[in-house]
């Protein structure tokens, strides 16, 4: 037993960091490490230390599902061309924000843009458009969305062709469509979104479904099953309801990668990132996990960012494929998107962090992108 025999919990502690993995140390286990070294070898010390290093294993949960985040930012990052023009970059649609909710929708779709695409959509309801287009003059906002109490019962059918008319016409320019930020859970609202939702899968246009929009695709799970094209990002309340929807049983921690990977393999291959302290990113045939050390500070908005960051590295990575130019083994846009994301919004929440500390608010971790993009993916 290595207590009996006085062996140094700082020498435990490093050897324990060393067979996680040779991918790259966590600055999170750095952290957690050092501190474990601090207090001596006392009976009670080495106790409590190999208490945190069992956390730390169970933290890391599988070493080897680690994936080569900046690797695959660097494949699918776009080169900035003066020969591109506009729109070639990206053109992404929120469809989500409604009396309630205006923030969401603004911080997926600004999010989009600091990133590197050219436009950024929202759609939402009239309540809601002019206080968006208030944050900012970059987004091209669309005040088209309808909720029950505006709507009378006869004019329901109607109304919803109309809503849905008006998305068709721009349709085909966008790469991709987040939907859910702000969106609320007004029933008609929802109904009019699934035909949104319907009619963008025909057209073979990826999904990136967030917030509400996962309510809705909980109750409803035809509107993704099957389509690869679709990315799911549950936090750890939605996941609970869609495990027990789709798997009828309870979350399982202790093996969380095979869960996910049964999650997104019983939807008919859709890709599922599931946030928590370390991603995990499925397709229903891999799972990979985003480790990278990102911020304590919780304030809400950073899932906002992250469905804005998947939408534009999904139509990236798309392209890319399509274009024959991709320098990974994997060929899932949305697979490779969701990684791509999750690694920047980490980066860009630990430098956020390190700026405001306690004062950390969503829309300083946006201004961050850029410069996180930067530092993997340099312009010059």
């Amino acid at each position: 037993m290595l207590i009996k025999h006085g062996i140094n919990s700082g020498f435990v502690a490093r050897t324990c960091l060393y067979m996680l993995g040779s991918s790259g140390v966590l600055r999170r286990q750095q952290f957690l490490i050092r501190s474990l070294e601090v207090g001596g070898c006392s009976d009670r010390n080495t106790i409590t230390n190999q208490k945190a290093m069992q956390g730390i294993m169970k933290f890391t949960n599988r070493p080897s599902l680690e994936a080569d985040a900046e690797s695959i930012l660097r494949a699918i990052t776009p080169t900035l061309d003066p020969n591109r023009h506009k729109g070639q970059a990206g053109k992404i649609a929120v469809i989500g924000g409604c009396r309630e909710y205006t923030g969401a929708p603004y911080f997926s779709a600004i999010s989009a843009l600091k990133i590197g695409a050219d436009l950024s959509h929202v759609f939402c309801t009239k309540d809601a458009a002019s206080v968006i287009k208030s944050y900012s003059p970059e987004l091209i906002v669309h005040p088209i969305l309808e909720e029950s109490y505006s709507v009378r019962d006869e004019d329901r059918s109607f109304v919803s062709e109309k809503v849905l008319a008006e998305v068709d016409k721009w349709m085909e320019r966008f790469d991709c469509l987040v939907v859910g930020p702000g969106l609320g859970r007004d029933p008609f609202l929802l109904d009019c979104v699934s035909n949104i939702m319907k009619h963008a899968r025909r057209s073979n246009v990826p999904i990136v479904i967030d917030g509400d929009g996962l309510f809705l695709v909980t109750n409803c799970i035809d509107l993704v099953s099957g389509y690869p094209l679709a990315v799911l990002t549950p936090n750890i309340n939605e996941y609970k309801r869609l495990v027990q929807k789709v798997l009828s049983c309870e979350v399982n921690d202790e093996d969380a990668p095979k869960q996910v990977l049964s999650l997104a393999k019983r939807i008919g291959g859709v890709t599922i990132l599931r946030k928590g302290r370390s991603d995990l990113i499925s397709d229903g045939e891999t799972v990979n996990s985003v480790s990278i050390y990102g911020s304590p500070r919780r304030c809400g908005g950073q899932g906002d960012i992250l469905s804005g960051s998947v939408g534009v590295f999904l139509s990236w990575a798309r392209q890319k494929i399509k274009d024959g130019d991709l320098s990974t083994s994997s060929r899932n846009p949305a697979l490779l998107g969701c990684i791509a994301a999750s690694a920047l919004m980490r980066k860009a929440a630990s430098l956020g962090f390190e700026n405001k500390k306690r004062s950390t608010l969503t829309t300083d971790i946006i201004e961050c992108l850029g410069r996180s993009l930067e530092d993997v993916c340099p312009v010059g």
